[in-house]
């Protein structure tokens, strides 16, 4: 996008900007909101806050204060930003692509650093990784939320890390699926509905994601592992009560599977041997 085309939608981005005033509680920090914007939409080869800063004629420190010390409302920005699209984009076939994003570093300070699978070079690696939700319909696409993936042993259980790298207590290791989760939700409380879900073999195959997604009653189309087990036909459940506790009241039911049930197969043998599938191109 060169500087013509951003002079031309500069007034209705403005205006689209304007919804987040009160999520910062300075002026200053709100002025560089919009040079940050117009910097990430410009045709700039390098989207960093040097490149940026020198285009706008600012200086650098006063975009990396406005990136690295300034406070904003990160959750109310996040916020408005979902009910925006939940208000103007609605669509009965939107899709919301769950993924996740990694970037490689060096050294140990950055904030949830450690050597764990990278996408970005398909390999082991020295990098940090986010969870994302997004949301496309035929005409129009957007990011939603995303959070970093704090790791469980090297920073959840090292709160003096933590610290260090600015991360604060509140904030806990969660799975990714868990996070995953945390954003379909947050986002259905601000109104956004999704038609579909789509998402890789990871989360396809955690039980408590699918099963979450069920009692949501959320369609979703997933990636599956091939090892992952399956029934061909839908097994019977039956609720086995258990001793009544004489002082807690009436007994509790707990669901298993009717003992004459058919065997679970794994997926590739079904995709070997299903005539169904198998017709499917």
């Amino acid at each position: 996008m060169d500087a013509t085309m951003i002079l031309r939608i500069k007034p209705t981005l403005t205006r689209f900007l304007h919804q987040f005033d009160d999520c910062f509680g300075r002026v200053t920090s709100r002025r560089y909101l919009d040079l940050y914007i117009e910097g990430q939409l410009s045709d700039l080869p390098r989207k960093s806050v040097e490149p940026m800063a020198d285009a706008f004629g600012e200086p650098p420190r006063n975009l990396q204060q406005f990136l690295g010390l300034f406070r904003w409302d990160e959750s109310a920005m996040r916020d408005r930003l979902q009910q925006h699209v939940a208000r103007q984009h609605p669509h009965p076939d939107s899709v919301g692509p769950i993924d996740e994003t990694s970037f490689v570093k060096k050294g140990d300070k950055t904030a949830c650093v450690q050597r764990q699978h990278c996408g970005a070079v398909g390999k082991t690696e020295n990098c940090v990784v986010s969870v994302h939700l997004g949301y496309a319909t035929p005409d129009f696409y957007t990011l939603l939320d995303g959070e970093l993936y704090l790791p469980e042993q090297t920073w959840h259980e090292d709160r003096d890390r933590c610290r260090d790298a600015g991360i604060s207590d509140e904030v806990v290791y969660r799975p990714k699926w868990r996070i995953a989760l945390d954003q379909y939700h947050r986002a259905l409380a601000n109104g956004v509905r999704f038609g579909w879900l789509t998402f890789d073999e990871f989360y396809g195959r955690c039980g408590p994601f699918l099963r979450d997604l069920d009692q949501a009653g959320q369609n979703y189309v997933g990636e599956i592992p091939v090892d992952f087990s399956v029934w061909t036909k839908r097994p019977v459940i039956l609720q086995k009560a258990h001793r009544r506790d004489l002082r807690r009241g009436r007994k509790k039911q707990y669901p298993r599977l009717k003992a004459k049930n058919n065997p679970r197969v794994e997926v590739r043998h079904v995709l070997r041997h299903s005539p169904a599938l198998r017709r499917i191109p």
